[in-house]
């Protein structure tokens, strides 16, 4: 688990890196949750693409990939969502597969096995032909006069209104926090101390 977690500390710095190239905004994103996902899709890759997704996700140190890879995973990942513990984190996965394709039961089994993943079938290809017609159709429908109507901030009735809801959170008890003054870029990182996986991370450049 020692080599995983040191892979995804690595792939989890080399990823902020690369979504950090903008440093006028901020950045926030689980490097776990998207390590886990892209392991699983590794599961499922042979040759070049596998070689690859080694390389991105930094696992040479680990084998280079295997069933140890994703054994590793399901160990960490069983560890980080432990029931009893002062926090609660709980990953969610789930694969969703092209129906007419015939997916290996051994995949399937092994998703299921090691990240707790279902597959859910879906037609893809009738889900991009309708959104494709409905677009077309929607846009040859629309005269300037009407996207002019469309668009106004009376036209309540013909699209669904913005609504913005804040949240307020009680105390049952008054509570003295310490104040967080973020006056300044930084980068933080929240740690899962036990197996020393980095659950999330990212940079704070502006308000």
């Amino acid at each position: 688990m020692d080599t995983l977690s040191e892979a995804n500390g690595t792939f989890a710095l080399n990823l902020l890196r690369k979504l950090g190239d903008d440093r006028s905004k901020n950045v926030f994103f689980s490097p776990m949750s998207i390590s886990s996902a892209l392991a699983m899709v590794f599961m499922g890759a042979k040759g070049n693409t596998a070689a690859q997704m080694v390389q991105a996700l930094f696992l040479s140190k680990s084998g280079g990939g295997g069933e140890h890879v994703h054994q590793g995973f399901q160990l960490l990942l069983a560890e980080v969502n432990k029931t009893g513990t002062q926090y609660l984190l709980r990953t969610a996965n789930r694969l969703f597969g092209e129906k007419s394709y015939d997916f290996n039961s051994s995949f399937k089994d092994s998703c299921r096995k090691f990240y707790e993943a279902e597959m859910e079938e879906l037609d893809f290809f009738k889900a991009a032909e309708e959104a494709r017609k409905h677009i077309n159709t929607w846009v040859a429908n629309k005269t300037e006069g009407k996207i002019t109507e469309l668009l106004s901030p009376n036209s309540v009735n013909q699209s669904t209104p913005l609504v913005l809801v804040n949240a307020i959170m009680m105390f049952r008890c008054a509570r003295i926090t310490p104040r967080f003054c973020a006056d300044h870029p930084f980068l933080f990182f929240i740690q899962h101390s036990k197996t020393n996986s980095i659950l999330f991370c990212g940079r704070y450049s502006s308000p």
